[in-house]
């Protein structure tokens, strides 16, 4: 099986059950969640849909400001509907602080980085910081889901920590991916670019998988400013 094919396998799979996580947090009730789960689904779709057209690929599509907007977009959206439809925010304020944090286990496929900066079809430095990183947020998610399901003496100091980093963390991935790619913004010169990532599957990453997370630590970081955070 190529790269590609296990790529477009995997990430559908993390898609799918970050989908399932979040919509089961955040619904009060059955319809809510089938609701939550629908326009996600339909966000996925419209990502793949650009990726399989290329609409953002340097050559003939929007190229790394169209990325951007992709990226950034969703987060912005995300956010004012949490904050002004009250059953999302009511959702968003009683799914638990170990549930937002295990989704993050799925970015254990930043291997997926690293394989492809082998193949040679990604460069450094975004593959690898990028890959690495997420692996280490992916492979830590699970024990700081432990530790906020517990509510530890240390669980606070270790949460604001490990949502930093794993912040930061896409924060670098994206700008490094932005620099690596064809452009007036291609500072980093190495080759190959990261054209790629606008293309299909890898175009999940940052159009999907990336804005969605990135909102979960948003959103882990205005629980943990609660008192009573858990």
């Amino acid at each position: 099986m190529s790269i590609d094919l296990i790529g477009c396998i995997e990430l559908t799979a993390s898609a799918a059950i970050v989908i399932a996580a979040l919509s089961s947090g955040l619904g009060l009730n059955t319809a809510m969640r089938v609701r939550i789960a629908a326009w996600l689904s339909a966000w996925f779709v419209v990502v793949v849909i650009l990726a399989a057209t290329r609409a953002l690929y340097y050559e003939h599509g929007l190229g790394a400001p169209g990325l951007g907007v992709a990226v950034a977009l969703p987060i912005a959206i995300l956010y004012i509907l949490v904050a002004r439809v009250h059953s999302l925010r009511e959702g968003f304020h009683r799914v638990p602080l170990w549930l937002l944090v295990s989704v993050h286990t799925v970015r254990l496929l930043g291997i997926s980085f690293v394989v492809l900066y082998t193949a040679h079809r990604l460069p450094a430095p975004f593959a690898p910081i990028a890959g690495w990183g997420d692996i280490f947020v992916g492979a830590t998610a699970p024990l700081v889901a432990l530790l906020a399901y517990r509510r530890g003496v240390m669980t606070r100091p270790i949460l604001w920590i490990w949502n930093l980093i794993g912040a930061l963390d896409l924060i670098a991935a994206v700008g490094l991916g932005v620099l690596s790619s064809p452009g007036l913004q291609h500072l980093i010169l190495a080759e190959p670019s990261s054209a790629i990532m606008t293309t299909l599957p890898w175009l999940l990453i940052p159009g999907f998988l990336v804005p969605l997370l990135f909102a979960v630590h948003i959103g882990i970081f205005v629980r943990l400013k609660r008192p009573n955070a858990g």
